[in-house]
């Protein structure tokens, strides 16, 4: 998933955006309520994890705009208040979920994989189109009883065709979606990256899956003949 993660307290920041890196996802991290917001005006996130309070602007207001803005990915707060009425409000202005600190980041990579199970797609802890899944814990391609493992940008990229199956997706979509906002790819990353992924499939014989849309882009399909 790409997680838009804000805290203002680097020694905070750092260890939880190297969690979320290591289990796969694209993170994108702001240190004050003021660039959040810009990120999110920039951006499609599958999932906010919001500090309550920040600089400039708080993380309930943050996720009161989002809302607001018709965004509905889930949105995690963080904090330190604990009391009944602090959750009530948080959970009120749209947030899902709500965690106390200090916390365990195992327990948030938890309630970070909850939250991404509540896309429609998610079945356990796979993604599934056809008899293909692509399983999160692992990193791992399925069909058929074959299994194959992938790098974190092949999973990151699969995930994305998944999770917007049969949407013709350009290059500046994967571009967004699969790096951090403030880097830019080789000109030519996202074709090998295609490529590479393209590779990984033949393996369990879903090359032809991923069709390239001439001139704009690519999309993953599964052929009708396929058993579901």
């Amino acid at each position: 998933m790409r997680i838009l993660v804000v805290e203002d307290d680097i020694t905070q920041l750092q260890p939880l955006q190297g969690a979320l890196l290591k289990v796969g996802h694209i993170v994108d991290a702001a240190e004050d309520g003021e660039t959040a917001l810009w990120l999110m005006q920039q951006t499609d996130y599958d999932l906010l994890i919001l500090d309550w309070m920040l600089p400039k602007i708080s993380g309930i207001s943050l996720c009161q705009q989002y809302r607001q803005a018709g965004k509905t990915s889930p949105v995690l707060i963080l904090t330190a208040k604990d009391a009944i009425l602090d959750k009530v409000s948080a959970l009120d202005v749209g947030a899902d979920d709500y965690l106390v600190k200090p916390f365990s980041l195992l327990e948030l990579l938890a309630r970070v994989r909850a939250l991404g199970r509540r896309a429609p797609l998610w079945q356990g802890d796979k993604l599934e189109l056809a008899d293909l899944q692509l399983h999160l814990n692992t990193l791992t391609l399925k069909r058929q009883e074959i299994t194959v493992q992938l790098s974190g940008r092949e999973f990151q990229l699969l995930e994305y065709f998944l999770r917007h199956p049969q949407q013709v997706l350009t290059h500046d979509q994967i571009e967004q979606a699969l790096w951090e906002w403030n880097r830019q790819p080789d000109s030519k990353a996202i074709t090998m990256l295609v490529h590479r992924l393209r590779q990984r499939l033949q393996l369990v014989k879903a090359e032809d899956w991923l069709q390239t849309v001439y001139g704009i882009g690519y999309r993953l399909v599964a052929p009708e003949s396929c058993d579901r």
